[in-house]
């Protein structure tokens, strides 16, 4: 029953709490004994703060017998990747430099989870200030993904991916600048959705204005996503950037119909040097066509973007440097070879290089918006092959080398982030070898809901949530 009990949907489990069929304490509980059981081989989090997560039970089970207003995620146990700052819980950025760091606030999306009733239970595992696909440190041990305890969870959002999928809470806060929440989910199984730049406000945030990250949920099931998002979602003027407008009501986005959408297809944007396993390939093409089943057209399209990667290069490794070269020149052995290597190729980016790559981003948008004028939703694998070894490199995929240096090696992962537009990942299949394979969807400018719409009636057609790893 326990194990029922932690692969049961946010959404079901909010309404038995607020009917007093199930207790916060025992909901808590049964998460806990599930990180005990399984944690020490996955090592999803960095830190666990199970004393507060007892206690913080304890008070939502009273607020019920009390009868109080209880918020829409009230007792529901949530993950928090460790690059969000958790008022009196240790929030280390997956870096030596931060090791021992215990903030005294908490950044917004955390502030409005606790609002909403969310009880946090530890801080999930990234790599060393979130800068690349993997969840590797040295600050903790690897993140594994629960499908093969020998493949990597992905990153930088891996841990958060790993907890939902091996039942450790059924959701997780993400962020994604490249790819990092949407990678993890394609690779573990699970739902992930990067909403809109400015959706849910990034407070604080080293750099507002280059509105490449974004803030997200993680979980098993679209609605429970929808409904952790409907909390986090709205303005705040500590982030500038911030949309300032009411969200939408993303759960009853969930329950909508996509019949008359135009869909489009597409395998690797147009970009022949990508490499594609053949088993991805045929799995997100088969569910790419799904679609037409929900009443949708499908076309296979080659969108004609220029390709993106040498300018998103620029952004990328110049935004490393810029935010923590100097930091790294005082403590080389405190930073790890991966982020050393990008520190490196950045260096050498002159201010010509750097403007010019940002006119190229927005060249790219314009492209792309007078591509979706054409099309509603726009379809692609999430990941180009399955989850690697967690201590290695992913190779060649599809014949293909992929780049040695992390950080935006994915290209059919970081458009949707320079656009600053929805992008989710949905479950779709699994290679021979029993590792996850991800669809992404695309929606255009500021349509988060459809995203959601989308997404639950893929789900509908092709559920994901009852597949469990075997931990």
């Amino acid at each position: 029953m326990t194990t029922d009990l932690v692969y049961t949907p946010a959404t079901e489990l909010a309404e038995r709490i607020r009917s007093a069929e199930l207790s916060p304490v025992e909901l808590v509980d049964a998460v806990l004994e599930r990180v005990a059981a399984v944690e020490p081989s996955l090592h999803a989090f960095i830190t666990l703060d199970e004393e507060r997560a007892r206690e913080s039970a304890r008070e939502a089970e009273k607020a019920v017998a009390e009868g109080r207003d209880l918020g829409p995620l009230h007792g529901i146990p949530v993950s928090v990747k460790d690059l969000f700052a958790t008022a009196g819980l240790r929030t280390t950025w997956g870096s030596k430099f931060f090791e021992d760091h215990v903030p005294d606030f908490d950044a917004v999306a955390v502030q409005r989870l606790r609002t909403a009733g969310a009880i946090i239970i530890g801080k999930t595992n990234t790599p060393q200030l979130g800068h690349k696909d993997m969840s590797d440190n040295l600050v903790a041990e690897a993140a594994r993904n629960p499908w093969d305890l020998g493949r990597t969870a992905g990153g930088s959002s891996g841990g958060a991916a790993a907890a939902v999928a091996a039942g450790m809470g059924p959701i997780a806060l993400g962020s994604d600048g490249a790819g990092s929440i949407r990678i993890p989910a394609a690779l573990c199984g699970v739902y992930g959705i990067k909403p809109s730049a400015g959706r849910v406000p990034f407070w604080p945030n080293r750099d507002y204005w280059s509105a490449r990250s974004h803030i997200g949920p993680m979980s098993r099931t679209v609605r429970d996503a929808a409904l952790m998002l409907s909390v986090m979602a709205g303005p705040d003027r500590r982030d500038p950037l911030s949309i300032d407008s009411t969200p939408e009501d993303y759960l009853s986005a969930c329950a909508r119909d996509l019949t008359g959408l135009r869909v489009a297809w597409t395998p690797n944007f147009g970009f022949d040097w990508v490499g594609l396993d053949p088993e991805v390939r045929a799995a997100t093409e088969a569910a790419a066509h799904r679609f037409s089943e929900l009443g949708c057209s499908v076309d296979e399209v080659d969108p004609g973007w220029a390709d993106p990667s040498e300018w998103h290069r620029t952004l990328f490794r110049a935004g490393i440097v810029g935010s923590f070269g100097e930091r790294a020149r005082e403590h080389p052995e405190w930073v790890d070879d991966s982020l050393a290597a990008l520190m490196e190729a950045g260096r050498d980016i002159t201010m010509t290089q750097l403007v010019q790559a940002q006119g190229q981003r927005s060249v790219f948008y314009d492209q792309a918006r007078a591509f979706m004028d054409g099309y509603d939703i726009l379809l692609s694998p999430t990941m180009t092959g399955g989850a690697w070894p967690y201590d290695g490199q992913p190779g060649d995929i599809g014949g293909h080398p992929v780049q040695a240096v992390p950080g935006g090696r994915w290209p059919l992962m970081f458009p949707a982030n320079a656009l600053g537009w929805p992008a989710a990942s949905v479950p779709c299949g699994f290679t021979s070898e029993g590792l996850p394979i991800g669809l992404q969807i695309i929606t255009p400018w500021h349509a988060d809901a459809l995203c959601l719409t989308a997404s639950a009636a893929f789900e509908a057609v092709q559920p994901w949530a009852q597949a469990v790893p075997d931990l």
